[in-house]
């Protein structure tokens, strides 16, 4: 648990293990004994996970490339048809 809390400071996380812990973070905000001290650092350290999930999700869109019907490869476009990136 100590090597996760380090690994999670110093952003080398699988997105999986990311969303654990929100989902951990959340669990514990819905809980009813939770004070209103507790409820902040909970909220602050789950809005840090979101941010940080955002940007894994972020990265991985800019690598994923599309296959053409002719083989050839295009970067990942949004709806707009506009880059991303």
């Amino acid at each position: 648990m100590e090597e996760e809390k380090k690994e999670l400071e110093k952003g080398q996380v699988p997105l999986e293990t990311l969303f654990g812990h929100l989902e951990e973070v959340i669990g514990k905000l819905e809980g009813e004994d939770v004070n209103l001290e507790e409820s902040f650092r909970l909220y602050q350290e789950g809005m840090t996970l979101l941010n940080r999930c955002n940007s894994a999700i972020d990265r991985v869109e800019k690598k994923v490339l599309i296959l053409d019907e002719k083989g050839d490869t295009h970067q990942f476009q949004d709806g707009e048809d506009n880059e991303l990136g």
